[in-house]
C-alpha cells in the first residue's frame, strides 16, 4: 500500500472531475496507477463479455435440457432473480469502496484483514482456472471453424495460445482491451438477438405447452422431478456469474462510485434477457428435443440454428460462438490480472514485488503474467478428459463461494452496526433484507453446486470428479489458511489499515473548518 497521496485538486478546478476519482482513492490509501478512461459503457462492455449470453448458453443448454428436458428454462428467471440478490450488496459496497478486487478489499473492510485476504485468495482462484476453463472450451469452435479434428495435446495448445494473446491484448492497456470487447460482444449480441428473434418468430417447431414438459428426464434424477430441477438450478448458475468483472476495473473507470453499480445491473440484466429469449428460442426450434434428453444430440444450439436457416450458417454461427468465448476470455482475464494486482499491491500476495508491476501502458502486467501462468497450468489437465471435467466442476462452485462470503460479511458488518452504507447508494432498511435474501441464495447455490451428483459427470466417471467441487473448494481454502498461518499477511493489512486510518484523521483535521452558518437578523 503507498505512503502518499496525491493532492486534492482545486474545486473546480479544470482537472477536478477527472482528479475526483484520483483523490477517492487517495482517501481509500492508494495511488492512481492504472489508466483510468473507461466510460460507463466500457465498464457494462467486461461484464456482459464475461458473463457472456453465448458462452452462457452453450455452457447450460445441453446439460439443463439432458437433466430436466424443456422445462429446464424455468431455472433461469429464478438464478437471475438470485444474482439480483447479490448485485443489490455489491451495487452499496462498490458505490463506497469503488476498488479492483471487490471480494479481497470488501471483505477485510468489513469483517477484517484474515477475512478479507481469504476472500480474495478464494475468488482469485475462481477466477484464474474459470479462465482455464473458458479458454479450453473455446478452443473445439477454433477446430470447428477450420474443420479439423482436435486431439487432446491440440486442445491443450490450442487453449494456451488463447490465453497468451488475450494476455498480449490486456498487455496493451484498458483501451485496446475495451475496443476489443466491445467489437467482441457488438457482434455476439446482435448475432443473439438476431438469432434469437427469428427462431422464435419464424422457425418454431412447437408450442410454448412444452415447456411444462420434462420428456422423461427426470429418471436420471432417480425419477424425482425436484432432485432434477435443484440440479439444473446448480447447472443454470453458471449462465449468470461474471458481472463482477465490472468492479475488477473499478479503478480504471470514470465516476467508478456511481458508473460501477449501473454497469453490474446492466451487464446482468441484459445478458440475463439475451440468454432466456434464446433458451426459448432453441428449445421452440429443435425439431426433436427428445435427442438431446437422450444424450444423442450433444450440440443443440447448433442443431437448432443449422435446421432453421441451413447448412450455409453453420460456419458464420461457429464464428459468432468463437467470438463470444474470445471476448469473454479476454475481459475475465483482464479482472484476474487486476484482482491480483489488488492484493499484490498489498504486499500479500506470493512474490507481491513482482506481481504488482504496472507497466508503461497502465496495465498490471505482473498480474497479467502471474494469473495467465496459473491458468495455462490449469490446462495441463485437458490432457485428460475426467481431470479437466473436474476442473470446471471446481470453477462453478468457486465461483459462488466469493458471492456468499460477500454477501455474508456485508449482512454481519450490517448487523453489528460496523458498517453503514455511506455511498451513493444506500438502501436502509430494505438493503438489510435484500442483503439476507442474498446470503440465503448464495449459501443454497454454493451448497446445491457442490452437492456430488453423478449426472453431472460422464458416464463412469471416478468418484472424485463428481466430489470435486467440494474437493477442490476445501484444496483452495485449506492451502489459504496455511498461508495466512506461516506468512500472516493479515498483519501487514492491519498495519495498512492504521496507516490509512490514521493518514485519514491528519487530513481530516487539516482540512479547514465550514463557516458557521449566518445568524438570522
Amino acid at each position: 500500500m503507498t505512503d502518499t497521496a496525491p493532492a486534492r485538486p482545486e474545486p473546480g478546478g479544470p482537472a477536478a472531475g477527472a482528479d475526483s476519482d484520483a483523490a477517492r482513492l487517495a482517501d481509500l490509501g492508494y495511488t492512481q496507477e492504472l489508466s483510468r478512461s473507461l466510460g460507463i459503457l466500457g465498464n457494462i462492455a467486461m461484464g456482459f463479455a464475461v458473463v457472456s449470453p453465448v458462452v452462457a448458453l452453450y455452457a447450460v443448454s445441453m446439460v439443463g435440457t439432458m437433466i430436466a428436458g424443456p422445462a429446464w428454462v424455468w431455472a433461469l428467471p429464478i438464478v437471475l432473480l438470485g444474482q439480483c440478490l447479490v448485485v443489490n450488496v455489491y451495487s452499496e459496497l462498490a458505490s463506497q469502496w469503488p476498488l479492483t478486487g471487490g471480494p479481497y478489499q470488501w471483505g477485510r473492510r468489513l469483517l477484517g484483514p484474515s477475512f478479507g485476504w481469504l476472500s480474495g485468495w478464494v475468488w482469485q482462484f475462481a477466477v484464474m482456472l474459470g479462465n482455464t476453463t473458458v479458454a479450453y472450451l473455446a478452443a473445439p469452435w477454433i477446430f470447428a471453424l477450420v474443420g479439423a479434428t482436435p486431439t487432446p495435446g491440440s486442445l491443450v495448445a490450442v487453449a494456451a495460445g488463447i490465453l497468451l494473446a488475450c494476455m498480449l491484448v490486456n498487455a496493451y492497456g484498458i483501451r485496446i482491451l475495451s475496443w476489443f470487447v466491445s467489437l467482441g460482444i457488438a457482434a455476439e449480441a446482435i448475432a443473439s438477438v438476431l438469432v434469437g428473434s427469428a427462431l422464435l418468430l419464424f422457425f418454431r417447431e412447437h408450442e410454448f405447452s412444452l415447456f411444462t414438459e420434462t420428456l422423461g428426464a427426470e429418471e436420471l434424477s432417480g425419477g424425482s422431478t425436484i432432485a432434477a430441477f435443484l440440479a439444473v438450478l446448480a447447472v443454470a448458475g453458471w449462465g449468470f456469474i461474471g458481472f463482477d468483472a465490472c468492479v475488477s476495473t473499478a479503478e480504471e473507470t470514470k465516476d467508478a462510485a456511481r458508473q460501477v453499480p449501473r454497469a453490474m445491473w446492466w451487464a446482468l440484466l441484459s445478458v440475463g434477457v439475451v440468454v432466456i429469449l434464446n433458451a426459448i428460442a432453441v428449445a421452440l426450434a429443435h425439431p426433436a428435443p427428445q435427442t438431446v434428453v437422450a444424450g444423442e444430440d450433444l450440440d443443440p444450439v447448433t442443431t437448432a440454428v443449422t435446421t432453421a436457416f441451413g447448412a450455409w450458417s453453420d460456419k458464420p454461427f461457429v464464428a459468432v460462438v468463437l467470438v463470444g468465448f474470445l471476448a469473454c476470455a479476454m475481459a475475465s482475464q483482464g479482472g484476474a490480472a487486476r484482482g491480483v494486482y489488488s492484493l499484490a499491491r498489498d504486499g500479500v500476495f506470493p512474490f507481491s514485488r513482482h506481481v504488482r508491476k504496472v507497466n508503461s501502458r497502465q496495465a498490471p502486467i505482473g498480474g497479467l503474467v502471474a494469473s495467465t501462468l496459473v491458468s495455462c497450468t490449469g490446462l495441463l489437465l485437458g490432457l485428460n478428459a475426467t481431470a479437466i471435467g473436474s476442473l470446471i466442476a471446481f470453477g462453478t462452485a468457486a465461483t459462488f463461494l466469493p458471492f456468499f462470503l460477500v454477501s455474508l460479511a456485508a449482512l454481519i458488518a450490517r448487523l453489528r452496526g460496523t458498517w453503514v452504507p455511506s455511498g451513493h447508494i444506500r438502501l436502509g432498511r430494505k438493503g438489510t433484507f435484500l442483503n439476507l435474501l442474498a446470503v440465503l441464495w448464495t449459501a443454497f447455490e454454493v451448497a446445491n453446486v457442490c452437492w456430488p451428483r453423478a449426472i453431472l459427470a460422464p458416464p463412469g466417471a471416478p468418484r472424485y470428479q463428481i466430489w470435486a467441487g467440494l474437493l477442490g473448494i476445501g484444496v483452495v481454502i485449506t492451502v489459504g489458511l496455511v498461508y495466512l498461518f506461516v506468512k500472516k499477511p493479515q498483519d501487514a493489512l492491519r498495519a495498512a489499515q492504521a496507516l490509512e486510518e490514521g493518514s485519514r484523521n491528519q487530513q481530516n483535521k487539516n482540512e479547514p473548518a465550514a463557516d458557521p452558518a449566518p445568524q438570522r437578523p
